[in-house]
């Protein structure tokens, strides 16, 4: 536990400013993702809007030696895709938008769906099922609860309407950092892992598939695709542990709890 920071009272409010932030650049984005756009455009767009308008940081740009300020992933691309000026968005695209954004000295980090001009039963299925399977995981955060029991919602959504989970990335602490502890997986079993305690505050982002949960990651060190090259989907809210249960720091303004 000693390595968990948990979050003060007034750490949580910061947090919950660097949410609505974030939340704000997607309801900024949601009118301008669609046909046509390159992810690179989807890019500069968000950067413009936190520089300039929201005057905050986009915290995903320099980490790790990332240029970008966010992951455009589109198909069947599981996480971390790459923004590109040549990548266009055509009717039938499905595209995870995932964003960092760090104000006061914390970091928020949410990801969404976007389904592109007329999309397949198919492909909106999966899309609306793994947003299903990220708040059946949310919903279960509470003191006293474990990862596992979060895990577990998750898995279970995603199996019952015969999807696979991607096991190798995962959800995790965020805070002053973007990566602190604990890692959350979106696997698991009931009553195992990590009891949760009030100020943890964590990412919950299931990637789920369409096919197998087998992944390989592209040659560019960055990109991670579906072995079976079916589709992939991807949801993500930053959440923090409270008194009696969860607060979705990452709400967007057209989500109702």
């Amino acid at each position: 536990m000693a390595s968990i920071k948990l979050k003060s009272a007034e750490e949580l409010s910061v947090m919950r400013e660097s949410g609505r932030l974030l939340a704000r650049v997607f309801d900024y984005l949601d009118g301008r993702i669609e046909i046509g756009v390159s992810t690179m455009d989807i890019n500069d767009l968000a950067e413009r809007f936190i520089i300039d308008q929201l005057h905050a940081r986009p915290a995903s740009k320099g980490q790790y030696g990332y240029q970008y300020v966010l992951n455009s992933s589109v198909n069947r691309v599981v996480c971390h895709g790459v923004p590109s000026t040549t990548q266009k968005l055509k009717s039938g695209d499905i595209i995870n938008v995932d964003i960092t954004l760090e104000q006061g000295g914390f970091i928020a980090d949410s990801s969404k769906m976007y389904m592109i001009g007329n999309v397949t039963p198919i492909a909106r299925r999966l899309v609306d099922k793994t947003y299903e399977a990220m708040w059946e995981g949310i919903r279960v955060v509470k003191p006293g609860a474990t990862l596992g029991d979060v895990g577990h919602a998750i898995q279970s959504h995603a199996h019952k309407h015969g999807y696979s989970v991607v096991r190798e990335y995962c959800g995790h602490g965020i805070g002053r950092e973007m990566h602190e502890e604990p890692q959350v997986l979106h696997y698991g079993l009931p009553g195992k892992g990590l009891v949760l305690q009030e100020g943890m505050v964590f990412t919950i982002e299931p990637m789920i598939n369409q096919g197998k949960a087998k992944v390989k990651l592209k040659k560019d060190g960055w990109t991670v695709v579906t072995s079976d090259k079916k589709l992939s989907a991807q949801w993500e809210h930053t959440v923090a542990v409270t008194s009696d249960g969860y607060e979705v720091l990452t709400l967007r303004a057209e989500e109702r709890i």
